[in-house]
């Protein structure tokens, strides 16, 4: 019971640092993993791998060449399990990322190819109205241009 007040005070005192920290780190990871995911439009193990490397050799790089240099090595080693377990998982889900930003994509190409459809046939029902109000057919008036 001491143990557990003790680790609870110390998740306390000490907690806020290293949420602060987690954060950061994971933000910073999941914004190259996702740009690099963008830019390739493809979703790869070596996208997390070197999301992971590029945030590990940021926090380590103020510890010299060396910190750098284990930073990059901590970061790709826990950057690979981690999109092999996030891929994994979309796969069990029955959709990828890519298949989930291809279909999401396609869905507003399509609703904004409708809308387009929409707006062109109320300007012909339009222009037909106008020469139908001036009683002339479309034919006479085309010649007379």
């Amino acid at each position: 019971q001491s143990a557990h007040r003790a680790g609870l005070r110390s998740f306390i005192r000490y907690g806020w640092r290293w949420s602060w920290r987690v954060t950061a780190f994971t933000t910073i990871f999941n914004m190259v993993s996702t740009g690099l995911s963008v830019y390739r439009d493809k979703t790869t193990i070596s996208n997390f791998a070197a999301a992971g490397a590029f945030t590990g050799a940021l926090f380590r790089m103020h510890l010299g060449l060396q910190g750098l240099a284990g930073g990059i090595l901590f970061g790709t080693a826990f950057g690979i399990p981690a999109g092999g377990l996030l891929m994994a998982m979309y796969g069990l889900a029955g959709e990828t990322l890519q298949d989930k930003r291809n279909r999401e994509r396609k869905e507003l190409y399509e609703q904004r190819l409708a809308e387009w459809h929409s707006r062109l046939s109320v300007t012909e029902v339009l222009g037909q109205t106008e020469n139908n109000a001036q009683g002339r057919p479309e034919m006479e008036r085309a010649r007379e241009l």
